[in-house]
């Protein structure tokens, strides 16, 4: 196998996991609209298994985060700069890293 082989292969993972990412925090925010509008049970096993692994995964990124932005009065735009940081990431790695490789 080639060496520019295996570094797109890197590349292709990297935006992989970055691609699946997005998708855990949409989760999040869609879990915590529905536990803040009491439409999930609160007292469900499940329920709070998912709540748990949402806040595991997107809280050490997206805490950073909220440090920088200021209040604005119970809105979060959080994951808002979260995407935007992800799509950066992602452009960096295919119009950077990837013609570099190749």
């Amino acid at each position: 196998m080639k060496e520019g082989a295996v570094g797109l292969a890197i590349i292709q993972t990297l935006l992989y996991a970055l691609g699946i990412y997005k998708f855990i925090v949409i989760g999040a925010i869609i879990f915590s609209w529905l536990y803040a509008f009491n439409v999930v049970n609160n007292s469900n096993q499940f329920v709070a298994m998912l709540g748990s692994f949402f806040y595991k995964a997107t809280e050490p990124v997206l805490r950073p985060i909220r440090r920088f932005i200021p209040d604005l009065g119970g809105i979060d735009i959080s994951p808002i700069v979260l995407f935007v940081i992800i799509y950066f990431v992602e452009q960096i790695i295919v119009n950077v890293l990837a013609p570099a490789i190749v």
